[in-house]
């Protein structure tokens, strides 16, 4: 098995299914000639031409809208956006468009539609273009969230959500587009839906998703010096979500923290939390801790961003914190 990047499982799962299905193609800014903002449609453009990677305006309401009304006339289109905080430009068209066409048109419209790019920190980027957007989307009916943390996971979701008939929010990280991993270069999907136990253990349980999952990764390192066996949840897709795998994980351990880069109000892991203690209270044998951004936009400073991100030390804190150490 090969070892490559993030954007490069990128961009293989775009470029194999368009091989497999002409009415596929991929429109956003500096998609073809630039090869991607990130470089993650490198070499696409040469490959299929100009007619299916196709470069924008930065106009997102409008390409957004070219997007909906061309998967409502049988075409499967990806929108890229250079970052989910643009999205917000084109909000409208995926909202009050591709998510409730299936339901208006009394099912006499499919909206095959893949809305993708990096959402969430970066570095130094500032309030306005450092939010996550995972809970915004799938507080929504009618969108699919995906949220891979690797390239494998990257690639094989990707191409399970361009294959998918329902419109999907497929979230990527400035910070993972590097990040390298092994991938088969055989064909393969992994299915919408269902999460990962990327590590097996007893004492609790640590469920997170996207690039901020590593800060686990490096938590339970550190926990297993001291004795504590950490089992981690990745759930990959946000919408639907897969409650029972994390339900039976935490009848195993009992306890359970959630880190999700988000600000602390309503987000994944406010609702996660409900279902457990709705579902299997009687398992928890401390009260479930969620692990999130401090409750203010972006600063700037880098001092103050270490601050306003998790990161592993939050992460080995509420481990003991739920096991009264």
């Amino acid at each position: 098995m090969r070892t490559i990047q993030f954007r490069q499982a990128i961009a293989e799962a775009m470029s194999e299914e368009m091989r497999l299905d002409e009415t596929i193609y991929l429109m956003g800014e500096e998609v073809a000639e630039y090869n991607g903002a990130y470089k993650a449609s490198k070499g696409m453009l040469d490959e299929f031409g100009p007619e299916r990677v196709i470069d924008t305006p930065i106009s997102e309401m409008g390409f957004s809208g070219i997007g909906v009304g061309s998967a409502m006339n049988g075409n499967r289109p990806i929108i890229e956006f250079m970052t989910f905080n643009f999205s917000l430009v084109g909000i409208d068209q995926i909202i009050n468009n591709a998510a409730k066409m299936r339901q208006m048109s009394g099912g006499q419209f499919n909206i095959p539609i893949v809305f993708r790019g990096p959402t969430a920190s970066a570095g130094q980027l500032a309030a306005t273009h450092s939010q996550a957007f995972e809970s915004w989307f799938a507080n929504c009916p009618g969108l699919k969230v995906v949220v891979p943390s690797n390239p494998y996971d990257a690639k094989g979701l990707l191409k399970s959500a361009i294959r998918d008939d329902d419109p999907v929010i497929f979230m990527e990280s400035e910070q993972m587009y590097g990040d390298k991993g092994q991938v088969p270069e055989e064909e393969y999907t992994l299915p919408l839906g269902v999460a990962d136990i990327k590590r097996q253990g007893k004492d609790v349980t640590i469920v997170s998703f996207g690039k901020i999952i590593k800060e686990a990764y490096t938590a339970a390192d550190q926990l297993a010096e001291e004795g504590i066996d950490c089992e981690i949840i990745d759930i990959r897709t946000v919408r639907p979500l897969d409650y029972e795998t994390i339900f039976e994980s935490v009848k195993k351990t009992n306890r359970l923290v959630i880190l999700e880069e988000a600000w602390p109000f309503g987000n994944v892991a406010t609702e996660i939390t409900y279902q457990v203690q709705d579902s299997i209270f009687d398992y928890l044998d401390a009260p479930v801790i969620k692990i999130n951004t401090a409750d203010t936009p972006a600063p700037f400073s880098p001092v103050l961003l270490k601050e306003w991100i998790p990161n592993s030390d939050d992460v080995v804190k509420a481990v003991k914190k739920v096991l009264y150490q």
